[in-house]
């Protein structure tokens, strides 16, 4: 497989299809193809947890992390949702891509306890654990954990940098802050307004 460059890799993430109708109880925001391409990048070329591995994408909503996953040359990546909608773009953007090494399941991957250590790597854009879903982001995050056998990758917000490495040392984990060669200590989130809550049109939101 060609060997993609970062922004070969951005410019194919964006022919991915984000949500139609978001859903505010499950906190569903897009990946934007630079931060999804960043993270990625990063973690097939610095940590080299992608090339042939087993790659889990917990609460894959549309697939962007997963179709670059498979991009990169993953042996089979599999995106967890609840969301049937979701998993429907998902779909329509898989085939699209023509990949033959992604792969979907619709399920509550939180409650689900049947696939401890059952991959190489898991990669997240978890929801941030706002509004009514206090500690979502902690919970999607343990369950990363039971599954992987190697390393979870996941973006947080910055409000949560102090938490989240309390709860490492808590549970015996290693954890690093990370950020890609071509990418911002602190990536820039640009949330659109997806929600009628949000006033502005879009917003910035620092995730780590």
């Amino acid at each position: 497989m060609k060997k993609l460059r970062l922004k070969e890799l951005e410019s194919r993430l964006q022919q991915v299809d984000g949500f139609e109708k978001p859903k505010l109880l499950l906190e569903q925001h897009p990946t934007r193809p630079h931060i999804a391409a960043c993270l990625l990048y990063t973690i097939h070329n610095t940590y080299d947890d992608t090339e042939d591995e087993m790659v889990a994408d917990l609460g894959c909503g549309c697939g962007a992390l997963s179709i670059g996953t498979a991009m990169l040359g993953a042996g089979l990546c599999v995106g967890f949702d609840i969301d049937n909608d979701a998993l429907e773009i998902f779909q329509r953007n898989m085939e699209e891509s023509e990949l033959t090494n992604v792969d979907m399941v619709q399920c509550d991957v939180i409650l689900s306890n049947k696939m401890s250590k059952s991959f190489d790597t898991v990669i997240m854009n978890l929801p941030f654990g706002t509004k009514n879903n206090k500690g979502t982001d902690l919970a999607f995050l343990k369950t990363a954990l039971e599954i992987a056998r190697i390393a979870v990758y996941t973006l947080h917000k910055p409000s949560t940098r102090q938490h989240i490495p309390k709860k490492a040392a808590e549970w015996k984990i290693k954890m690093d802050i990370i950020a890609g060669p071509f990418c911002f200590t602190e990536l820039r989130y640009d949330l659109p307004a997806l929600y009628n809550f949000h006033k502005k049109k879009s917003v910035d939101i620092e995730v780590t």
